[in-house]
């Protein structure tokens, strides 16, 4: 058994608590093996269905499924007509991919700061951020909160701007009552399986307009289209087909697609869960002054990917590595979402320097990801909440 070292006692656990988990029951597995032994297990029934599926749960008038969350930014930043010499403005919190996709087309991220209660990009900081070579904003969702629609919308409008929204952390979550997927020009989704919901890997990208959909299909499926009356010519026979645009192979498999289609069918549930361990999380840290719990905005009817626990340094007597390693001596894992995306090397070479967003350099100084996922028991959630309670309680000054 681990020794909690700051103190040489017994952990809260004896076993291992992990930050994030995928859900798998005998259902998905059935409708895997289903699509297994089908005659397509590629560019098949069930990714057709998945799609019809998610334009039902984003009320988005189309969709495409795509092999992963990475896969569908770059094929937004495509559809978006996005390219060299354009700027992109995006959030520093967030996965690399979030701003990778900008330079995959040979555009030039601008990261705007936070808001410091919500964690998500900050629309006055997007306003200050715009120059004439501005194209679009991909605005996070991050830890599944919704970004300040609205706001972002009318600041995208006035000036002409493409609104794309990163929902990787957000399936599920709502912005005044409307779901994720049918409010920004393009929405990307991921599948990844520590997401609410999964398909091993997998992602997704929901579009209202019927251009940016044709453009999604064809970034999406190496430019080619089979259907007759979309080509531009007459065809020779049946067997041809024909290849408009240089696009990608970024497909997802049928069998990734039933799986998706019967984790779907646990959204709400997943979701549910989800927003009960936050509140028991929410009201046991707000009782600890150690602790800055992060805030939602009341239009946000949020599906949480991940909870933070923000540490007020000052109110301590460790580092957030010292932290960090006492709640795995507890065998509580935690993770630590993001290091800002220009802090990395390849970001710092093209001359991005630190300083740059301070409110999220400091946001990110304390944060620290802590279990959440439907799997938990009450026992396991309050289990938490005593790691933390006892490493606090060491620390504090």
């Amino acid at each position: 058994m681990e020794r909690l070292a700051i103190d040489g006692g017994t952990p809260v656990r004896e076993s291992k608590i992990f930050y994030g988990r995928q859900w798998i029951d005998d259902r998905d597995v059935e409708v895997v093996s289903k699509a297994l032994r089908g005659d397509l297990i590629t560019c098949g029934p069930f990714v057709e269905e998945l799609q019809k599926k998610l334009c039902e749960v984003t009320e988005a008038k189309y969709s495409v499924a795509v092999c992963n969350g990475t896969a569908a930014l770059h094929c937004a930043a495509i559809a978006a007509g996005i390219g060299e010499g354009d700027e992109v403005i995006t959030t520093p919190l967030t996965f690399a991919a979030s701003a990778n996709c900008a330079r995959y087309v040979g555009a030039m991220p601008v990261f705007a700061d936070v808001n410091p209660k919500t964690y998500n990009i900050d629309p006055d900081s997007i306003e200050r951020c715009i120059t004439d070579k501005t194209r679009a904003v991909i605005a996070v969702d991050y830890t599944g909160q919704a970004v300040e629609h609205d706001r972002i919308r009318e600041i995208c409008d006035r000036h002409g701007l493409i609104f794309i929204v990163d929902a990787a952390h957000a399936i599920g979550t709502k912005y005044k009552g409307k779901p994720e997927g049918s409010l920004a020009d393009m929405t990307c989704f991921s599948f990844h399986p520590v997401k609410t919901i999964t398909s091993g890997e997998g992602g997704a990208i929901t579009t209202n307009d019927p251009e940016y959909y044709r453009k999604l299909c064809l970034a999406s499926q190496h430019g080619i289209v089979r259907n007759s009356a979309d080509f531009v010519e007459e065809p020779e026979g049946p067997w041809v087909y024909e290849m408009q645009e240089l696009g990608f192979n970024y497909r997802m498999t049928d069998f990734q697609a039933a799986l998706l289609i019967s984790q779907l069918e646990k959204l709400e549930k997943f979701s549910e869960r989800r927003k009960e361990i936050v509140k028991r999380y929410n009201e046991a840290f707000a009782e600890i002054p150690q602790i800055i719990v992060q805030e939602e905005i009341p239009e946000s009817d949020t599906t949480r990917h991940l909870y933070m626990i923000r540490l007020d340094l000052d109110k301590l007597t460790c580092t957030r590595r010292q932290f960090f390693d006492a709640m795995s001596a507890e065998n509580v894992q935690c993770q630590v979402h993001y290091v800002p995306v220009y802090w990395f090397p390849y970001y710092q070479r093209l001359g991005f320097k630190k300083g740059l967003c301070p409110i999220a350099e400091k946001i990110y100084s304390g944060i620290m990801s802590i279990p959440l996922y439907p799997m938990l028991t009450d026992e396991d959630v309050e289990d938490v909440i005593k790691a933390v309670r006892k490493v606090v309680n060491h620390y504090a000054t």
